[in-house]
């Protein structure tokens, strides 16, 4: 809560939201301590399949009271995003495209609005272990520190561009100095339990965070927007 609470700024903000726990995580504390922000929400505009992070961001917003923004992007839209977002990130690795696409559509609503920050979830997999290579590791905490040390090539350099991009400013609580300190002496027993990330789990449980919200199991960006998917089927069709 400290984490959070030192990065609020006394300025426009918005929230890159899920629906997952990290995100619910925040807008939770957000909301109970009166602060003002919209949560934003990017995906595929499918007449198919609900995307998930769609289906959870609005419940959860529903539950919690929260100001919710989304923005359906057509299948057919997504290429002038990419040429967009693989020169801005130097990269045209799938998974990192389809993460920055949902990210960069959520950025951009929120500098519509006028927002100077924006809050992201980022680094709660890695200091409670979120991924399935924790549950295979054999020393959990080391594979989360070694998870942190890979953060800046894999997502932080992606995410840093893309809000750069469109004026704002990245802040991540569960990147917080003291809280990764602290969560890296936690005991790998309470991180993993039959599930993941259980630590956090249980105190967003304590914290009146409905289960269904609290549990929810992991979707990666690029499937719970169907973004990987879109990317899939312009493959596809481009041959």
């Amino acid at each position: 809560d400290s984490a959070i609470k030192k990065r609020i700024p006394n300025q426009t903000f918005g929230l890159l939201f899920s629906g997952g726990i990290d995100s619910t995580y925040i807008a939770r504390y957000l909301k109970k301590n009166g602060h003002e922000f919209t949560c934003y929400t990017a995906v595929l505009d499918t007449d198919t399949v609900i995307p998930s992070d769609l289906e959870a961001a609005q419940k959860v917003a529903v539950e919690l009271g929260l100001n919710l923004k989304v923005k359906k992007v057509k299948i057919e839209d997504i290429p002038k995003y990419l040429e967009k977002i693989v020169p801005l990130i130097e990269d045209s690795n799938v998974v990192k495209v389809g993460v920055a696409l949902t990210f960069y559509i959520a950025c951009e609503m929120a500098k519509e609005d006028g927002c100077k920050v924006i809050f992201s979830g980022l680094g709660s997999e890695e200091i409670f272990a979120g991924y399935e290579r924790h549950k295979n590791s054999a020393n959990i905490n080391q594979e989360c520190v070694s998870g942190l040390l890979k953060m800046y090539e894999r997502d932080l350099y992606r995410d840093d561009v893309i809000t750069m991009e469109n004026n704002l400013e990245l802040r991540l609580p569960f990147l917080d100095h003291s809280l990764v300190d602290y969560a890296l002496k936690i005991p790998a027993t309470l991180k993993i339990d039959g599930m993941t990330k259980k630590i956090l789990r249980t105190i967003a449980l304590e914290k009146g965070i409905p289960q269904e919200f609290a549990f929810r199991k992991k979707v990666a960006a690029q499937y719970g927007s169907r973004f990987d998917n879109a990317i899939g089927k312009l493959a596809k069709r481009e041959g």
